[in-house]
């Protein structure tokens, strides 16, 4: 199985790509502190999927 190379996306998805993960940071901490105010089953898992997409971004899985 090959690896994943973002450099053989079309320059569309990844100019969408590097948008998406300059804006993950900032969504993350403001769906935290939104949580941490009206915690509710939507909000947790919406944090948690946003927090999986950060790590996935730091990790460079994506």
């Amino acid at each position: 199985m090959s690896r994943f190379y973002r450099f053989r996306l079309p320059p569309w998805c990844r100019h969408f790509l590097l948008v998406l993960e300059q804006i993950m940071l900032p969504l993350v901490i403001f769906q935290a502190i939104r949580t941490l105010f009206l915690p509710t089953t939507f909000d947790v898992i919406l944090l948690s999927i946003l927090v999986l997409t950060l790590v996935a971004f730091y990790l460079e899985w994506i």
